[in-house]
């Protein structure tokens, strides 16, 4: 199993990657249409480093859950070691909201300012430097997922995890889930096919309900297989955190 988050190796220059270079996100999903899904997030992150001193960029995907609160993956947020981290921005990080289609749009645009990292989950709560008012946040979820519930996933990664190009346009697909632990939950692909799942750079992805403008945010993407795949897809669930969540964003 590895992170989808980061890629060691990776160097990528997330200023001059040219829009010729889209690719879709979520692996084998489809096209979200224009003016749907604007709370999630695309999460693009510079000058991260490595143990040898030398840094890299990359992303991750969020959703936005109050106007001034953007919830991703814990482990986005870490020191050269791979230590999660809080507190003040470990490295300059932005936040893209509102837009499905890079090359059209323009969307919402934030600077992170700092980060919370909760206990006991790999889940992390970023602050904008000013609140987002036009783009309707996601309530968390506090019921326990069930298994064979159909959740919504979406979110900004790459088509495979071989050389992979962060989107330029927003994914989407439905999984059901296949096992509920004491904090995750275990996913599979439903539709459009049953290898619609997760890729690099799809950390912090939301699986939600749909449900007005927002939708109930039932868990956060962490890792799994090589993608496209047919097998389990580890979550965070949101759930087990809502209080938490409530407590910072209050």
């Amino acid at each position: 199993m590895r992170l989808r988050a980061l890629l060691a190796a990776a160097v990528l220059t997330i200023t001059t990657a040219p829009a010729a270079l889209a690719a879709p996100d979520v692996a084998h999903g489809s096209d979200v249409p224009s003016g749907q899904f604007g709370f999630v997030a695309k999460i693009a992150m510079t000058k991260i480093p490595r143990p040898d001193g030398s840094a890299y960029s990359s992303y991750c995907t969020g959703a936005l859950i109050a106007p001034g609160w953007v919830v991703t993956t814990g482990h986005c947020f870490h020191d050269a070691q791979r230590n999660r981290v809080a507190g003040k921005t470990p490295y300059p990080t932005t936040v893209t909201l509102g837009l499905v289609d890079e090359a059209t749009e323009s969307g919402v645009a934030r600077r992170v300012t700092e980060v919370l990292q909760a206990k006991g989950n790999d889940v992390a709560l970023l602050r904008l430097d000013t609140p987002v008012s036009t783009v309707a946040p996601m309530t968390v979820n506090r019921v326990a997922p069930t298994v064979g519930q159909q959740v919504t996933l979406a979110g900004w990664g790459s088509l495979t995890g071989t050389n992979p190009t962060p989107a330029t346009r927003m994914q989407h697909g439905t999984v059901h889930v296949a096992t509920v632990a004491p904090t995750t939950v275990g996913v599979r692909g439903a539709t459009p096919q049953i290898t619609t799942s997760a890729c690099t750079y799809d950390s912090g992805a939301p699986y939600f309900v749909p449900e007005g403008k927002g939708g109930q945010l039932v868990s956060l993407e962490t890792t799994g297989p090589g993608c496209p795949h047919a097998a389990i897809e580890t979550a965070s669930r949101t759930d087990v955190t809502a209080d938490w969540i409530a407590t910072q964003t209050a």
